[in-house]
């Protein structure tokens, strides 16, 4: 019998690897911003929100990350209804990144344009949180691989805890408007209800990524004993046995 360790197969290999870079880079965005903003400045000062960032000395970060994140997006193969969600999200990651968040410079103009960009920002980037929360509490939950019964609900629990978590995030930076603007300049609630929200996004992709390579190398596992198994020679009698 090959020793040798089994390979999954390429389109689970590929489709893993998509949801670990989607994880990794939703679970590291919000760090990497606020550390890499802090290090360039020599200041610790979180700014209002994540896509205010575009607009300082991490902007390649924040564009790079969102491009990213957008073409893993539309590059995800599952169930037509997985792709056609995650085409959407991937363009609604790549508007966010291409349309920054208008400014709010008391002492520079705002033109109609400005305004506008900023919309679509806004839409865009509410729109993707809403998607990707649909991931968590619906497709991901269903198409859970089924690698064991308690651990399945534990998984299943964890993506729907995270889908949880983005739609609360989305409703309380909502809320956070009716704040006196002193108080969210000192507070910062837009920028925590937005890194929340990508940190429970990155960890479901990540989690499910890791879930969906464990049960494809079993699968793949089982296929490649099977065969093996049924070649064996079945044991020769004991002398003397009837």
């Amino acid at each position: 019998m090959d020793s040798s360790p089994v390979r999954p197969p390429q389109d689970a290999q590929t489709i893993r690897r998509l949801r670990l870079g989607i994880g990794v880079v939703g679970i590291a965005l919000p760090f990497v911003l606020t550390v890499g903003h802090a290090l360039v400045t020599g200041t610790p000062t979180l700014l209002t929100s994540i896509s205010a960032y575009y607009y300082t000395e991490l902007r390649d970060v924040f564009v790079g990350s969102m491009c990213a994140v957008g073409v893993f997006l539309i590059s995800y193969r599952q169930r037509k209804v997985d792709d056609l969600l995650g085409t959407i999200a991937g363009v609604l990651a790549i508007a966010v990144a291409l349309f920054p968040a208008a400014t709010h410079d008391p002492g520079g103009p705002v033109t109609a344009t400005d305004v506008l960009v900023g919309r679509v920002h806004q839409v865009s980037a509410a729109a993707l949180f809403v998607i990707l929360a649909i991931f968590c509490l619906v497709l991901f939950p269903r198409t859970d691989p089924r690698i064991g019964e308690a651990r399945t609900r534990v998984r299943v629990g964890l993506y729907r805890a995270c889908g949880g978590v983005i739609l609360a995030a989305i409703a309380l930076a909502v809320a956070s408007n009716a704040l006196p603007e002193s108080t969210r300049d000192t507070l910062r609630p837009l920028f925590w209800c937005e890194a929340v929200a990508v940190l429970a996004f990155g960890t479901a992709w990540f989690v499910k990524g890791e879930a969906m390579f464990r049960y494809a190398r079993e699968a793949r596992r089982r296929e490649h004993d099977g065969p093996a198994r049924a070649a064996d020679p079945a044991p020769s009698p004991a002398p003397g046995a009837p």
